[in-house]
């Protein structure tokens, strides 16, 4: 392995949370050496168990590695490594931002690092945790063309497919898009087991008849079994960090004047879903919240 992992180079990956484990061990099993870091330990501990290793700090990862996938959080993480990453990349390093935030954010680091000549490509993700664990994410890639050529292999080794999108900033726009309809399709597909459920059907047939068919979506596939089988306390996305994405969605859609009835329905369930004790578990915890809503005597009347 020693040797094929040198054909195919050193990736560093900063951020290992669910996407950023799951990204890392998937490029070890294609073939690349990674070298990554985590603020917690839990993360690096990850890593070293898939084969990687694990270094104590941004600045670490910067000297070590010429192309660095960054799977952060919040804003304020993105601003902190990418300080760290200005004074310890060398010219020519390129930087590849995968998260859910605020495109100003991106475009401000992006504009820092093109001062020490690192180049940032902002592609964000499509795909669950569940689904990054299989290499069944989408890139949406978007910036300099020449640099996203010269890592197309790192996406081969954690995606299923890269979407090339133009100019920077485009990952984010499309992400936000899909982002709006994943919240939409979630609710949905509790809407649509519950119904199954209190009309006396199995669950879980709901979920494999209905999935097959013209009703089907992904998040049907994906969250519909976890919504049967109550598995919400293995997050794959956690509510706490959906409420993000939820209001990036929210300003976009503020920004651009578009309407949006449906997703906009969706917004009290999920905020219900966070303050009732699921904030650390899965989005299909929404289904428990619409249980509650059947049972509710508002419901009945």
């Amino acid at each position: 392995m020693s040797a094929e992992k040198k054909k195919k180079g050193t990736v560093g990956v900063i951020g290992l949370g669910i996407m950023g484990s799951a990204m890392a061990a998937n490029l070890v099993k294609s073939g690349f050496e990674v070298i990554g870091t985590d603020i917690l330990a839990h993360g690096r501990d990850e890593l070293t168990k898939a084969g990687g290793t694990a270094t104590a700090d941004a600045r670490e990862v910067g000297k070590r590695c010429r192309h660095i996938i960054l799977a952060l959080a919040s804003e304020a993480a993105l601003y902190a490594v990418c300080a760290d990453l200005a004074g310890s990349c060398a010219r020519g390093t390129i930087v590849i931002e995968t998260g859910t935030l605020p495109l100003a954010a991106k475009l401000k680091v992006r504009d820092q690092l093109a001062e020490k000549g690192i180049v940032l490509l902002d592609c964000t993700l499509s795909g669950t945790g569940a689904q990054a664990k299989n290499r069944d994410v989408a890139v949406y890639a978007s910036g300099d063309a020449a640099a996203i050529r010269e890592v197309a292999p790192v996406f081969d080794g954690f995606a299923r497919i890269c979407y090339e999108l133009g100019e920077f900033g485009n990952g984010m726009k499309m992400k936000l898009v899909a982002n709006l309809l994943v919240a939409i399709h979630n609710v949905a597909a509790a809407e649509a087991i519950l119904l199954g459920a209190r009309s006396g059907l199995d669950p879980a047939m709901v979920v494999k008849v209905v999935a097959d068919g013209a009703g089907g979506s992904r998040m049907f596939q994906v969250r519909g079994p976890a919504m049967v089988n109550r598995t919400w306390d293995e997050a794959t996305m956690k509510n706490s960090v959906w409420q993000k994405d939820m209001k990036l969605i929210g300003e976009a859609l503020q920004t651009t004047g578009c309407p949006a009835p449906v997703f906009t329905s969706t917004i009290p369930i999920y905020i219900a879903a966070t303050a009732s004790g699921h904030a650390e578990h899965d989005t299909a915890a929404v289904y428990e919240i619409l249980e509650r809503m059947a049972l509710s005597p508002a419901t009945k009347k």
